[in-house]
């Protein structure tokens, strides 16, 4: 169980293969750096400046009395 024996690790190393007990590194797919995008100067056509949202008016919380119910003696 050492250098020559082809079922560890180490002796995969030794003899340069690879298997289940020293599986080989997955490359990962080379993508190319997108460009980096330069400054627009102007643009095309100027869209019109969206509205801001107004901030809504603080509101009051309304509450509801609860409904409790009354025992009637005869």
């Amino acid at each position: 169980m050492g250098r020559g024996d082809k079922k560890t690790a180490k002796g995969k190393r030794a003899i340069g293969s690879y298997g289940n007990s020293r599986p080989k590194k997955q490359s990962k797919p080379m993508v190319a750096a997108a460009p980096k995008a330069k400054a627009k100067a102007e643009p095309a056509e100027k869209k019109p400046a969206a509205k801001k949202a107004t901030p809504k008016a603080a509101t009051e919380k309304k509450t509801t009395a609860k409904k409790t119910t009354k025992k009637v003696e005869e």
